[in-house]
């Protein structure tokens, strides 16, 4: 079984207010990322909060997931994604994770189906999706790496882990740049979201 993580816990500094409950074709960037999640193969949710967390789980509380609190988000995306790792490590049904972050709403079923199905076929480590040479989201990280994940340095994150892993790690090419687009600051919302 492949767990989706879904990062949601930063101080959306730069968007001057949550990014998880930005509009976009009549939902909120939470609700499209768990409704796409919800239709792929992925087997359960977690979505990590920490900044606005009372405000989010309050949004958030009828949708198909878990919630995982992160008292350390401050200390940036790793602390989240290590305080999912401990909540999941110990379901022994769990293959791998697949982190996606909250400002990437444009993610798809087809993608999601594709990354797990060569995640199981290829057995590579880490499985990412690339839109013309450029990496995206989500990210699929083998249960092999939880440990590795837990003892990676805070302040180089996930990515100390990835490139100690090239050789393991699978890239899948895709051709809607969405999973490129990462919508932090109000230009970006107003120049590729539709949402209000």
């Amino acid at each position: 079984m492949i767990i989706a993580v879904v990062l949601s816990a930063g101080e959306s500094s730069r968007m001057g207010r949550p990014k998880a409950l930005l509009p976009i074709e009549g939902q909120k960037f939470i609700e499209r990322i768990i409704r796409v999640i919800g239709q792929s193969r992925v087997g359960r949710t977690i979505v990590v909060l920490g900044h606005h967390a009372d405000e989010l789980r309050g949004q958030i509380e009828h949708l198909p997931i878990q919630m995982v609190l992160n008292p350390d988000y401050q200390k940036g995306q790793l602390s989240s994604l290590q305080a999912a790792i401990r909540h999941i490590k110990n379901d022994d049904r769990c293959d791998g994770m697949l982190v996606h972050l909250v400002d990437h709403p444009f993610i798809d079923v087809a993608l999601l189906d594709a990354l797990i199905q060569r995640f199981y076929e290829t057995k590579k480590l880490i499985v990412v999706p690339r839109h013309k040479g450029k990496r995206g989201h989500p990210v699929i990280f083998s249960r092999d790496l939880f440990e590795e994940l837990l003892n990676a340095p805070i302040d180089q994150g996930a990515k100390a882990v990835v490139n100690a892993h090239r050789e393991e790690t699978l890239e899948i090419e895709w051709q809607d740049q969405g999973i490129t687009l990462d919508i932090d600051t109000p230009e970006l919302y107003r120049q590729h979201v539709r949402g209000e």
